[in-house]
């Protein structure tokens, strides 16, 4: 009989904290910009020399899964940080009206799925992030409209309730591009009169669908509220 077999060589420590820290990372309990355990309490927890530790990271590093800054510790990169955010960073810089009609297509498709599945599967925990975040919301609305910056917050945290570690490392990533597209798009809302008010009644809507865990509605609220980004950025498209 022909050997098919090979020799089991057993894994340095070193790789076994790759292989541990990447399977974390996969399946979220890492997450993209979350800063990790100093080397020393990594080999504490795992029960490791500080030298397994930091060749490990260095690993990680390499492989493109871990950020190290100098004096500012190592944080979890996103898994398309590389091959996504710097190519669509560069396109969008000059917040091209066409780029920015295309970013609300695709906002449609991804942000549509996200409600429906942060209303299948969000907690208690994040229902109330997204239930402080409009209240900012609409907190800044009486004093004549909220930052883009709270508005990207609350759809990010409807993505994180999705419980989907691919779809929250997507999005992780480009909803600092969605940002420009919010910034853009509130911009021009601020300037008609009663758009401020139906804004802020969408973001209602999705966050109380979610809140009830009903999918369909949480679905309809997010796609009816794309809709009208939508149609102010091909607006915009136009005139240009």
């Amino acid at each position: 009989m022909t050997n098919v077999f090979s020799p089991i060589k057993p894994k340095k420590i070193s790789e076994e904290i790759v292989n541990q820290i990447k399977q974390l990372i996969t399946i979220g309990d890492l997450k993209p910009g979350e800063r990790i355990p100093s080397e020393r309490d990594l080999a504490t927890a795992l029960g490791v020399s500080r030298p397994s530790v930091r060749e490990a990271i260095m690993v990680l590093e390499a492989m493109g899964f871990l950020d190290s800054r100098q004096g500012g510790g190592t944080y979890v990169r996103s898994l398309t940080e590389i091959t996504i955010a710097d190519p669509l960073s560069n396109i969008i810089g000059g917040k091209d009206p066409k780029i920015l009609h295309s970013l609300t297509e695709v906002r449609m498709g991804l942000e549509t799925w996200s409600a429906y599945l942060a209303a299948k599967r969000a907690t208690d925990e994040q229902i109330e992030r997204m239930r402080a975040l409009y209240m900012i919301m609409e907190k800044q609305a009486a004093v004549g409209g909220w930052d883009a910056e709270i508005d990207a917050k609350f759809h990010y945290v409807i993505t994180e309730a999705t419980q989907n570690t691919i779809q929250v490392h997507v999005l992780n990533t480009i909803h600092t591009l969605f940002q420009t597209n919010i910034m853009v798009a509130l911009t021009e809302f601020y300037q008609k009169e009663g758009y401020l008010e139906i804004l802020l009644a969408h973001h209602l809507e999705i966050l109380e669908a979610i809140a009830a865990h009903d999918p369909e509605r949480a679905q309809k609220a997010m796609r009816v509220h794309i809709e009208l980004v939508e149609e102010k950025m091909k607006e915009i498209l136009e005139e240009s």
